[in-house]
């Protein structure tokens, strides 16, 4: 009797582990045939979030962004996504690297990005994804990792632009085939073009990268008519002049300067090439008085910029209705992002390169049907190294040691893990009399800032530090680093920052003279 019990009981084991094998292999073969998500990344360049019109803002009611507002709607925004070099090139270089710039060592706009250096497209290619960039590549050497690139040399043109393929490459501003148009709609019809043709039997990762609305903000001739007419009011510091009025540490790019590039471009033909081959010349400001002529300054610029902008806005239009009509939409990660933001006369500057919240905010949206919320806005502290991250962990590839970002994806579904960083770093390595070289961290309402300026002792007063309330102060009109009620949380702020920069490694130990700057006026 007990032999035919153990044999009974045997047998039933021997069902059950049978079962389970066999659900375990389906469940297995079934999470293989989970199909991974396609990733749309859709950059423009210095478009900030003042002029997307999600964001609120004195332009939010003349902007003309539908298809971002519909993303918004159907996706989720990132309220506190920040850019930790803002300039174009080491912001690109982030992007890919997932590195800060002091890690790969794309410092300033002259840099570039080598082909043998790591970065997201390689290790996606690796994990099975088809890789491409069109439009802004912005770092001088070839591209790789992408299975296809078309990219415009430097900056490029908005008008019939040249584009540089694995045909025709040359380093740096060289080489390229000439395309008729306006450069917004040949990117975006060139990125649908190799999404249609693409190996369709692999996910793919589309880097779009708009040249707009960089300066000179050119825009297509549909959009001409955009605010013929129409008066855009002026932001709160639009006449500040001078550091004096607010206590900072440095004067910054004024509007005064775009109001002589204007006037320079228009008296000598010969300058109107790259960033000062501006639209609607010639510019006169005769009879004017200084105020008079910043205001209608303003008024060209932040129109052509708006104009320009419009033009991605319609772009990306034209990119969401391909993936409608292609069945695509549902398994698409679809992002639109700028690579830093802009002043549009605050403070009276344009420009970007200051860790000052209309420069270091990169305006983010992000859609996918399957995952990601809609309607939805997201407040945690997310910087541009994170970019690589996300993508690997979308991907399902192991992310480099090596690569600095972590993935936001559970932050996205409203999970933020309790580990989330508080702050996020920020470092301008150029400097010049006007914007010097700083570093500084900024979190959910403070911010503090070290403008050591490579021995530049500041451009209108002796003084080193930046501290901003974003609660109290959230136009930064006031520096309130010497007020009584602020200096236990600067001192701790001060520690963070050390700790920080031990953290990501950027100690500056090859650089004794910002040592010596930081030893002398750390405590002012």
């Amino acid at each position: 009797m007990n032999r035919a019990l153990q044999f009974s009981g045997l047998v039933l084991l021997l069902l059950v582990t049978i079962t389970s094998c066999k659900e375990n292999q389906k469940k297995a073969e079934s999470e293989s045939k989970v199909e991974r998500p396609n990733i749309l990344f859709i950059m423009s360049d210095d478009h900030t979030s003042q002029a997307w019109g999600i964001y609120g803002g004195i332009l939010e009611d003349f902007v003309h962004t539908p298809n971002i507002s519909r993303l918004a709607e159907e996706g989720t925004v990132l309220e506190n996504c920040l850019v930790s070099n803002s300039i174009c090139t080491p912001s690109r270089a982030t992007i890919l690297t997932g590195q800060y710039s002091h890690v790969n060592g794309v410092k300033i706009l002259d840099a570039g990005l080598s082909p043998q250096y790591n970065n997201i497209a390689k290790e996606m290619q690796k994990g099975g994804y088809q890789t491409s960039i069109i439009g802004k590549w912005h770092l001088k050497q070839e591209p790789a990792g992408f299975d296809y690139y078309c990219v415009l040399p430097g900056q490029g043109e908005y008008h019939d632009p040249f584009l540089k393929t694995k045909d025709n490459w040359k380093d740096y501003y060289e080489g390229g085939k000439q395309y008729k148009g306006y450069s917004t709609d040949i990117i975006a019809d060139k990125t649908i073009d190799w999404i249609e043709n693409r190996d369709k039997n692999k996910p793919f990762m589309a880097m779009c990268h708009f040249k707009a609305t960089h300066e000179p903000y050119d825009y297509p001739e549909r959009f001409a008519h955009l605010y013929k007419d129409d008066e855009i009011p002026v932001p709160e510091s639009f006449y500040d002049s001078s550091a004096s009025t607010t206590g900072r540490s440095f004067l910054g790019q004024s509007m005064d300067n775009l109001t002589q590039r204007y006037l320079d471009a228009t008296a000598n033909p010969e300058l109107r090439k790259d960033f000062m081959n501006y639209p609607g010349l010639p510019f006169s400001v005769d009879g004017l008085t200084k105020e008079e002529a910043r205001y209608k300054t303003y008024q060209k610029m932040v129109k052509d910029f708006m104009r320009s902008g419009a033009a991605v806005d319609d772009n990306i239009g034209k990119l969401l209705a391909y993936l409608e009509a292609s069945g695509l939409a549902e398994n698409t990660v679809v992002i639109y992002t700028a690579d830093q933001g802009y002043f549009l006369g605050e403070h009276g500057w344009f420009d970007k390169r200051l860790i000052f919240e209309e420069s270091i905010h990169m305006p983010f949206v992000i859609r996918y049907p399957k995952e990601v919320r809609a309607g939805a806005r997201n407040k945690d502290l997310i910087e541009n190294v994170d970019f690589s991250a996300l993508f690997a962990d979308y991907a399902g590839i192991d992310y480099p040691s090596d690569m600095q970002g972590h993935s936001f994806r559970e932050n996205l579904k409203g999970h933020t893990p309790n580990d989330w960083r508080d702050y996020g770093y920020y470092r301008y390595w150029d400097h010049s009399k006007d914007r010097p070289g700083h570093f500084g961290i900024r979190g959910q309402r403070y911010k503090l800032a070290f403008f050591y300026g490579n021995g530049f002792k500041g451009a209108a007063q002796n003084q080193f530090w930046d501290f901003y309330d974003l609660e109290k102060d959230p136009k930064e009109l006031h520096n309130a680093y010497n007020d009584p009620e602020y200096q236990e949380i600067i001192k701790e702020m001060k520690a963070e920052i050390l700790k920080q920069r031990d953290m990501l490694r950027d100690t500056d130990a090859d650089n004794p003279e910002i040592l010596q700057i930081i030893e002398n006026h750390w405590n002012d």
